[in-house]
C-alpha cells in the first residue's frame, strides 16, 4: 500500500495549524493533539514543530504502511478506521478526509481512492467523523477544536451541532478547499 502524499489540502492545514496552535498552545502548554488518517505525518511534524509535547501527540491511519511510516518517525501511530481504536479527549482532533465524490473517480489512481474518496457524495466518510468526534473532543468552550478539511467536491455534510468556522481557504482548478474550526 501507498502512503497519501502531501499535496494542496496537506498544506493548506499545514498552514492554518501554523496559525491556529500557537495561540491554543498560549491558554494550555499540554495540548492533546489527535490525527486521524495521519498518511505521511506531515502534521505530526507540525504540530511537534509548533512545540506540542511529542507524548501529546497521537495519531490513527487505516493504512498499516502509514502506521508504520509515522511509527519510524517517532510518533505514537495505531492502525485504527477512525476512532475505533483511540481512547481518550483531545484538545486539538486533525482530520484531513478523503472527501472526491465516487464520481470523480477517472482522475485518481486506484490505490489512492482509499486516501482520497469518501463515498458516493463524499461526504459519508465525514459525517461518520462528525459523528464520532464529539466524544474524543476536550468539553468546554476554550478546550476542544477540530480543524477538518472539505472541498467544493464534497456534498451533503452533516455538521450536527458544532459551532463552525471558516479559517482556510484555497482556490485550486476544479474545486476550493476550506479549512473549518469546530467546537461544541
Amino acid at each position: 500500500d501507498s502512503i497519501y502524499q502531501p499535496a494542496e489540502d496537506s498544506y493548506l492545514l499545514d498552514k492554518v495549524l501554523k496559525k491556529e496552535i500557537p495561540k491554543l498552545l498560549k491558554d494550555n502548554p499540554n495540548l492533546g493533539f489527535l490525527e486521524i488518517g495521519a498518511g505521511s505525518g506531515i502534521l505530526l511534524e507540525t504540530a511537534k514543530e509548533l512545540g506540542i509535547k511529542p507524548k501529546n501527540i497521537f495519531a490513527t491511519d487505516i493504512n498499516q504502511t502509514a502506521v508504520k511510516h509515522c511509527q519510524d518517525q517517532g510518533f505514537n501511530c495505531i492502525l485504527s478506521d477512525l476512532f475505533e481504536e483511540v481512547e481518550g479527549q483531545y484538545n486539538i482532533i486533525i482530520f484531513n478526509p478523503p472527501y472526491l465524490p465516487e464520481d470523480s473517480q477517472g482522475l485518481e489512481p486506484e490505490e489512492s481512492q482509499l486516501a482520497t474518496t469518501g463515498g458516493a457524495l463524499g461526504s459519508e466518510l465525514i459525517n461518520k467523523f462528525l459523528e464520532q468526534a464529539k466524544e474524543y473532543l476536550e468539553e468546554g468552550e476554550d478546550n476542544g477544536r477540530i480543524f477538518i478539511l472539505t472541498s467544493s467536491l464534497t456534498k451533503g455534510i452533516d455538521w450536527k451541532n458544532y459551532k463552525k468556522k471558516l479559517i482556510g481557504k484555497e482556490n485550486l482548478f476544479m474545486e476550493d478547499l476550506f479549512v473549518w474550526e469546530l467546537s461544541l
